[in-house]
């Protein structure tokens, strides 16, 4: 679902374009297209066509314009060619080259405020009203939203729903969390939450083999979009979260959800130990402002937060750069979707051996200075940026790891969405830095670097919580271990 929906970057291929200059037409009809081209397009320094300036058109005739030639030059104004286009794009279809060109960058920031605005809104919704009523609430909006853009008629209305249906993909990157860790034992939560990652790496995979045989932009977002209604489904066989219902007072539909679990499993709960349930009842309420009153939550919150956000940044930096590698877009995002799916896995293993704090760090200097030694060779740089890519997805499925670990169940999603909304700003501005590369083509990787080392370095304040037991309330700062 998640890559799917951001895959714009292959919607928006550059291709050779050039200035509408049709205006000659009219005093030469019968000119080929190198004629005109050569009577209305200045050439750059290389030879070549210009691409976003044309001869400012004038009332002579023909013979006077071959005579003595057009000097002064102006903008497009009458839109672009592009002779080179086989099927139609977001960049052919809207334009979105010269003065343009950066609405394609925006747009994925766009994107990113609706993860953003779906992190602050499902965030506290899903400990509110629960984790499945919001998690069927998001496939709906993205499955009706993601398929709608493929017949927008503008740019401006295609962000909008781009913004829209981001949100509800937000509500499902941070609900099939709680999710996964609330129903399985401390043993098997690295694992329960890193094979959902490991689909979206296969995603990465697909989206690659389809966006190079789809190439109409609308064929391929219905491609990747129709398929997400087949999760409807999940309102028949979604179980919610029996940890959350127990908070909640929810005792008996905690009991009924939990037989059904254990008669799946082929297993029976003795009835004394589902009794045991009753003195879960007294757990406190908790709220958002807990993150910042207790000093313990207090800390994580913030370092979490900049782990999010450090993630976010090198992550984004590097799969929203695919085309600044030098090499074959199509083939960079299947190492990147390749490098993504044993990125996910050794990270169950990497936690069981090594603890969740040290994971965090390490991996997060490694994303980061892979970025900065990024060297200006189209081969090493993608070798680097791989390599940075391993390191940023496998730090970004830790952090949810550790952040379902680090915070109470009854502010869990909470704690989880204030970290997602720091991971969305920093979306939102890594398609920004991009545009500093038109002072100095180095810049955007040096800032993407630099920032993710510092979050790095910030994580061994951390506790660890390899083997501790998940915190249900906002009281305890040390759990113990099981």
């Amino acid at each position: 679902v998640y890559h799917f929906s951001g895959g714009t970057l292959f919607m928006v291929v550059d291709v050779p374009h050039y200035c509408n200059t049709d205006w000659i037409r009219a005093v030469g009809p019968n000119l080929t297209e190198e004629e005109q081209l050569n009577l209305t397009l200045p050439r750059d320094a290389d030879g070549e066509y210009e691409q976003c300036s044309m001869y400012s058109p004038v009332d002579w005739d023909l013979d006077s314009i071959m005579a003595y030639g057009l000097n002064a030059t102006e903008k497009c104004s009458n839109g672009w060619v592009y002779p080179t286009a086989q099927q139609p794009s977001l960049l052919t279809e809207f334009d979105l080259v010269c003065d343009r060109k950066d609405l394609s960058d925006i747009s994925q920031s766009v994107y990113m405020v609706g993860l953003l605005l779906g992190a602050m809104i499902f965030g506290p919704l899903s400990d509110r009203i629960g984790r499945r009523p919001v998690l069927l609430i998001s496939i709906l909006g993205q499955s009706l939203f993601s398929l709608a853009i493929a017949f927008l008629p503008n740019f401006i209305v295609y962000m909008v729903f781009r913004c829209i249906m981001a949100t509800a993909v937000s509500g499902i990157l941070i609900t099939t969390l709680p999710l996964a860790t609330e129903w399985v034992g401390v043993s098997y939560r690295p694992t329960a939450v890193l094979i959902t990652h490991c689909f979206l790496a296969t995603g990465q995979l697909v989206l690659a083999g389809l966006s190079y045989g789809i190439r109409n932009w609308r064929l391929l977002q219905i491609a990747g979009s129709a398929p997400t209604f087949a999760l409807f489904f999940y309102f028949w066989v979604l179980p919610e979260s029996a940890r959350w219902l127990v908070t909640k007072g929810k005792i008996e539909e905690a009991k009924k959800y939990l037989k059904k679990a254990a008669s799946i499993n082929k297993r029976t709960i003795p009835p004394e130990l589902l009794d045991q349930l009753k003195c879960e009842t007294q757990t406190k309420s908790g709220s958002i402002l807990d993150l910042l009153r207790k000093k313990h939550l207090l800390k994580v919150t913030l370092i979490m937060s900049c782990a999010w956000f450090m993630d976010s940044l090198v992550y984004y930096g590097l799969s929203l750069n695919v085309t600044g590698f030098g090499l074959d877009i199509y083939l960079t995002q299947l190492a990147f979707g390749v490098v993504e799916l044993p990125g996910r896995i050794c990270c169950i293993y990497l936690l069981q051996w090594f603890g969740r704090k040290k994971v965090q760090a390490v991996l997060l200097l490694l994303a980061g200075l892979m970025c900065l030694i990024i060297v200006d060779q189209a081969v090493a740089i993608t070798v680097l940026a791989v390599i940075g890519k391993f390191a940023a997805c496998a730090s970004f499925s830790t952090s949810y790891v550790y952040s379902a670990e680090l915070f109470p169940t009854i502010i869990r999603q909470s704690g989880v969405g204030l970290c997602s909304m720091a991971a969305r700003v920093a979306g939102i501005i890594a398609p920004l830095i991009r545009l500093l590369e038109q002072y100095h083509k180095a810049i955007p990787m040096a800032v993407y670097g630099s920032a993710t080392v510092l979050g790095g370095l910030l994580c061994f304040l951390l506790p660890e919580t390899r083997g501790v037991d998940l915190p249900d309330d906002t009281v305890t700062d040390n759990p113990q271990k099981k």
